[in-house]
């Protein structure tokens, strides 16, 4: 059991990796080895009722650990990084204060880094009126309106979600670039495959959230009003059923297009999660669940 000291941070794991590379499963084993709890990183997973195109963990697979920042949206609604690091900085402080050990579980990379390095973030919404004018540029361009007003930007010129806040805050005369406060001693430890294998496991695992009803979920959504706008700007699963029930492509299509944008961003999560040279990436063909117990055991007796 973790103790809390005034003049020390209070200790986090991180476990972070790709798609379909188990790291929920994982995350579960160790959490009930150190009486942990669970803090779930995953910008859909936060939307209530839409569980098999998230890969949410399920209740049984919880295998009785809490699990936080699981539903904790209705779809459609807005959700920025500023409220997921608020609200896990709640669930984290909830835990510790119960005298249990935070586990942060995710694989989407900004938002893990917004609560492990302590992003100083605004709370202030985007104005519609400036988003909406944004989104009638190209990501190109959103980039170059960046770089002409922070010239050593760090932003990837690819991710147009940053881009674009960025701009929004420069707007607003709210941007403070590159600013962390941390609120934790870290360690953080990584999970995925090798490239092949990797493949293997996200063409299975579609094939079985297929079968298990995925495209049912999105239905489903659609006929309560969620837009199309919404789900396709979620990506991956939303985006590609959204346009297989929309009549913009057939089964075998949207099959084939999904599975291999899963993989590309499999590969951009690896490239964002590599340039992290704290993490510490476990031997998955081996024995991880005992290499990371022994890594963990150390870090929270020092």
């Amino acid at each position: 059991m973790q103790m809390r000291d005034r003049d020390m941070l209070p200790k986090l794991i991180v476990i972070e990796g790709t798609n379909a590379s188990g790291k929920s499963s994982l995350g579960v084993e160790l959490a009930l080895r150190f009486d942990g709890e669970i803090v779930s990183a995953d910008s859909r997973q936060v939307y209530r009722r839409m569980d098999l195109g998230s890969g949410k963990i399920t209740p049984e697979e919880t295998r009785g650990v809490p699990h936080h920042l699981i539903d904790v949206r209705e779809p459609g609604e807005f959700f920025s990084m500023a409220d997921f690091q608020r609200l896990a900085y709640e669930a984290i402080d909830g835990i510790l204060d119960r005298g249990h050990v935070p586990f942060l579980v995710g694989g989407t990379g900004l938002y893990v880094d917004a609560v492990a390095d302590g992003y100083v973030l605004s709370e202030k919404a985007p104005d519609p009126a400036v988003r909406e004018r944004l989104e009638t540029y190209e990501t190109p361009q959103l980039y170059a309106m960046l770089k002409e007003q922070v010239p050593d930007t760090e932003i990837d010129p690819k991710n147009r979600h940053r881009v674009m806040r960025a701009l929004e805050k420069l707007e607003a005369e709210d941007y403070t670039p590159g600013r962390k406060e941390p609120r934790f001693e870290l360690l953080k430890l990584g999970v995925t495959w090798p490239r092949e294998v990797l493949k293997q496991r996200i063409d299975e695992r579609l094939e079985t959230r297929l079968r298990q009803g995925m495209v049912e979920e999105v239905r489903a959504l659609l006929d309560d009003g969620v837009s199309e706008v919404f789900l396709t700007k979620l990506g991956l699963e939303y985006k590609y059923l959204t346009w297989y029930l929309t009549g913009k492509m057939g089964m075998e299509q949207m099959k084939e297009e999904l599975g291999n944008a899963i993989k590309r961003f499999a590969k951009r999560q690896m490239t964002w999660f590599r340039r992290d040279e704290r993490i510490h990436w476990l031997d998955m063909a081996a024995e991880p669940v005992e290499e990371a117990s022994d890594l963990i055991r150390n870090f929270l007796e020092v």
